[in-house]
């Protein structure tokens, strides 16, 4: 599991398993452009910004991430 000390808790995005969830955090000591920290449950993060991190939200509003979902 990632070190989540110091991070700001925003969503939990869980599955319905036995195995840890994805999570979103604000990372306020981060510089800008990593302030946005994405949590898997193997232990993975990822980094963006705030704007990249928006443009990921409006992409999935538009419904052009609806496809990845699908079984």
């Amino acid at each position: 599991m990632p070190d989540i000390s110091g991070l700001e808790p925003v969503a939990t995005f869980c599955g319905n398993c036995d195995c840890g969830c994805p999570q979103l955090f604000v990372d306020p000591a981060a510089p800008a452009d990593r302030r946005v920290v994405l949590t898997d449950d193997f232990g993975q993060r990822v980094q963006m910004s705030a704007a990249q991190f928006s443009d990921l939200v409006s992409e999935a509003k538009a419904g052009r991430l609806d496809g990845i979902a699908l079984p």
